[in-house]
């Protein structure tokens, strides 16, 4: 019975038992060496990475404004008892199985599956210093030590970028076997460039502390090794299973129900995809999709509508409802209620989570409609690269010219979007609307490029240029909120966002609090006095306005 037991609970976890011993000093809950099957275990890795990604994203977008966060308080929104479940899936499930994988794949010559297993460790590691500062690493994942203190967030950086840096000599090495994994079905080129581009990031986000960043990033730049096209990009992808497993959107499946619901999109992003050029960006039918064609007029649905403007918004600034097209979500830092309007509020659209494109239907999101959830977290994309270097080039003077490399980001972007919507079940929706509203996809490309080239031209100063090429990496980065709010901290940029509701909304969120369940169980760890407290690489005065 107890060899049954143990049998399927290694099962749910997809491990492969493949010793039954049975032993008392075993724990037949833990897997061990000898019970393990790395491809089982590498695939966890992966998908619970993919939960990492998504819950630290949705974190960075709501800080950043492409998505509501619902609480009139910054303090009250990032509360100690929201971040147990990132910690737990942090250093329980993703951090101690990479450890476990990590010496079985070496010993049987399987460097590429111990090659995604120290990038994706490198990259969590990274995440959780972004986001948290000092975390645990030396002592951590030790079973005799329950309470392991912090490392200082320097050191657990440059153990990110060994990781990174071990993941591309793995990448080099000639393996046994090629991993089933869900980002590249084991292309060692691509795996190599994906590495050398989150070794970018790391490089790049740290410039502001570290005046060896650019000779590291112009090597990355000679070596010519970084994502370059949409067939490089770094992406988690989902598919269209509703159960055994769902392999859908997590996005998707939270919005595309009978009853709608879901995400409310940020006011302040729909009106800069629709309104914010003069004109509607070409992507906005991709990220958007609206349930209805024309604003509500009843405020069971939407309090706002009757109620004044703040007034410490400017007279430009955007209150409540963005366009008079249907478009609708909250303004930032909205607390009230939820009204009956799922299946009238903005919805998330085709892209990146396989929801519809927004042909002007106009009709509520159905389960299965779209393309199904078959969507993608956009990790790190070919345009996010163009983007970077062009912030690089024009404040630490690496290699490349800002202006080129903005046009080539934006021009990436869209061409991300656009190849990956008209690889679904909906380029019959497009195609149809396309030709039935005479829309030249190139068209409207070169319209949003040549003014936004107008606006960097216009830019007085390099601060000035920098907020156009923000704004854009911003824009580009829907689905992305780690780099957006990373992108933010480091730059005061995008500038003039949608300020708070409340007058006094508290300090801004520089870092979040440890985890509740972390600083009440473990002795070690001492909470942080604020979440006003910077990274270390973050060196921006506190007067930063955000």
């Amino acid at each position: 019975m107890i060899r049954k037991i143990k049998i399927m609970w290694l099962a749910m976890f997809a491990l492969c038992v493949t010793s039954c011993k049975l032993d008392l000093l075993d724990n037949p809950n833990e897997v061990t060496t000898s019970n393990t099957n790395i491809n089982y275990l590498l695939n966890r890795i992966q998908l619970n990475y993919s939960d990492f990604f998504n819950s630290t994203s949705n974190t960075g977008m709501r800080l950043t404004r492409m998505l509501n966060q619902g609480s009139a308080l910054y303090e009250n929104a990032y509360a100690p008892s929201g971040g147990d479940g990132l910690w737990t899936n942090s250093y329980a499930n993703i951090l101690i199985d990479i450890q476990t994988l990590i010496p079985l794949a070496e010993s049987s010559n399987l460097h590429m599956h111990a090659g995604i297993a120290r990038l994706l460790r490198g990259y969590v590691l990274a995440t959780l210093v972004d986001y948290y500062g000092d975390v645990p690493l030396s002592e951590a994942l030790n079973s005799s030590n329950f309470n392991p203190g912090v490392d200082p967030a320097t050191s657990v950086y440059a153990a990110a970028m060994k990781d990174v840096d071990d993941a591309i000599a793995n990448f080099a090495a000639t393996s046994a076997a090629a991993p089933a994994d869900y980002f590249y079905a084991g292309n060692a080129d691509s795996w190599t460039r994906a590495a050398k581009t989150i070794k970018l990031k790391l490089l790049f986000t740290k410039r502001l502390t570290d005046n060896t960043v650019a000779a590291a990033i112009n090597t990355l730049i000679a070596e010519d090794k970084l994502i370059k096209n949409g067939t490089q990009n770094f992406a988690f992808k989902f598919g269209t299973l509703l159960s055994n497993p769902d392999s859908r959107h997590p996005r998707y499946r939270d919005q595309y129900l009978p009853t709608g619901g879901g995400d409310y999109q940020a006011n302040f992003y729909i009106w800069h995809l629709y309104s914010g050029k003069g004109f509607p960006d070409p992507r906005i039918r991709y990220y958007m999709y609206r349930q209805t064609l024309t604003n509500t007029t009843t405020t069971n649905e939407l309090s706002c509508i009757n109620n004044q403007k703040p007034a410490h918004y400017a007279n430009d600034m955007v209150y409540c409802v963005p366009t008079s097209v249907g478009y609708w979500g909250r303004d930032h830092l909205s607390n009230e209620g939820i009204p009956p309007d799922g299946l009238r509020r903005t919805a998330w659209g085709l892209y990146p989570i396989g929801g519809l494109y927004d042909n002007d239907a106009g009709r509520p999101v159905t389960q299965g409609g779209g393309a199904g959830g078959a969507g993608i977290h956009p990790i790190m994309m070919s345009s996010f690269v163009d983007f970077m270097l062009a912030e690089s080039a024009l404040t630490i003077n690496t290699t490349g010219a800002p202006r080129a490399l903005l046009e080539s980001g934006i021009r990436k972007s869209m061409a991300d979007v656009r190849s990956f919507a008209t690889a679904t079940i909906e380029n019959a929706s497009i195609t149809a609307f396309e030709t039935n509203k005479a829309i030249v996809w190139s068209q409207e490309v070169e319209k949003y490029v040549t003014k936004v080239l107008e606006l960097y031209d216009a830019a007085a100063t390099n601060d000035a240029k920098l907020d156009v090429i923000a704004r854009e990496y911003w824009l580009a980065l829907y689905g992305n909120g780690i780099e957006a709010y990373n992108m933010y901290r480091r730059t005061g940029k995008p500038s003039k966002m949608q300020p708070a509701l409340e007058v006094n909304p508290g300090a801004f969120v520089r870092s979040l609090y440890y985890p509740a369940a972390v600083v009440n169980r473990n002795n070690a760890v001492v909470q942080k006095p604020s979440i006003a407290q910077p990274v270390f690489w973050d060196n921006n005065p506190a007067t930063l306005t955000f």
